[in-house]
């Protein structure tokens, strides 16, 4: 079996324990449902036996199931020690650090620490790991990347450490075809307008699995309210030129550059308590950090002081 079959399949069932279905497991790990229920059966034929029970919900792993699962973590741990030994053999004078990022954050985010740690540690190589968040906290856990660079640190597992920027707002971006638009107006005053009824307007939002998505989701379920989505990207820029464009209401971090258009859309300060945005990078607590390890934190940590939002 592949390392690739093996990362994925330990994504495919985490899914599937997840969700009990397997249409938002497969939505969730962007692969189609009939490519998801071929994977497991696949697999269950190999191994003759059932290894996830889904006659009863939630779903939950077999006997034989869990057996399987345990050697695929097994595999997956055996096969990470063996790549860093084999790249410490190979070059004694580099550290490779592995970094994994969501790639719409990694756009505006890489580029504002990492020049200036390869500066100060030109021997150093970096590897990015894109992925989306809930995948490169798997990988973190499982020491096959040494850094997660995220969003909103608070949700992190006990084991990891992080360094964070602290809370930064979110704007919303109003457009004409709404109805709290606002005539000429670039920027609505703040608190004028209530957080549940911006949610109820159509919405141009991030898939399920960002950070922003995670917090209105809880908005939403704290408001009961049932959203009118017109579309989703995993992109956060493409969410918001889609708003832009006329097509939906929808949220972005204040990092995000956003030029002011009031004959087309509005812009509108959220309150930071009900939404915000904290950027973060983590490591496993236990693992003892080299040099460049504490070197590149310091650079990430170093560039909030110079950040102009």
């Amino acid at each position: 079996m592949s390392k690739y079959r093996n990362q994925n399949t330990l994504f495919y069932i985490d899914a599937l324990l997840k969700f009990s279905n397997y249409s938002k497991a497969a939505d969730s790990l962007y692969i189609s449902q009939p490519y998801l229920t071929q994977v497991i059966k696949r697999i269950e034929n190999e191994l003759d036996c059932q290894i996830i029970n889904r006659s009863e919900l939630p779903y939950r792993l077999t006997e034989q199931g869990k057996v399987y699962y345990d050697y695929l973590g097994s595999l997956e741990t055996v096969y990470s020690n063996m790549r860093r030994k084999i790249t410490a053999i190979t070059d004694m004078n580099k550290q490779t650090i592995k970094i994994g990022i969501l790639p719409s954050i990694g756009t505006y985010l890489i580029p504002l620490f990492l020049p200036k740690f390869l500066s100060l540690f030109p021997e150093c190589q970096i590897e990015l790991v894109e992925d989306i968040p809930e995948n490169n906290e798997k990988r973190l856990m499982n020491g096959e990347i040494d850094f997660w660079v995220g969003q909103n640190s608070s949700n992190l597992a006990p084991n990891l450490l992080a360094v964070s920027w602290g809370k930064h707002r979110y704007y919303a971006v109003i457009p004409k075809s709404c109805e709290l638009y606002q005539e000429e107006t670039a920027i609505i005053e703040p608190d004028s307008i209530a957080i549940e009824d911006l949610l109820r307007q159509k919405l141009v939002l991030t898939s399920k699995g960002s950070a922003i998505r995670m917090q209105v989701d809880h908005l939403l379920s704290i408001y009961k309210i049932k959203p009118d989505i017109v579309i989703e990207s995993s992109e956060i820029a493409t969410v918001k030129h889609l708003a832009m464009a006329n097509m939906g209401v929808t949220f972005v971090p204040e990092s995000l550059p956003l030029e002011s258009c009031p004959s087309k859309y509005n812009i509108y300060i959220l309150p930071v308590d009900r939404l915000n945005i904290d950027y973060f990078i983590a490591h496993l607590g236990n693992r003892e950090l080299s040099v460049p390890d504490t070197g590149l934190l310091d650079s990430f940590l170093r560039y909030k002081d110079t950040a102009h939002y």
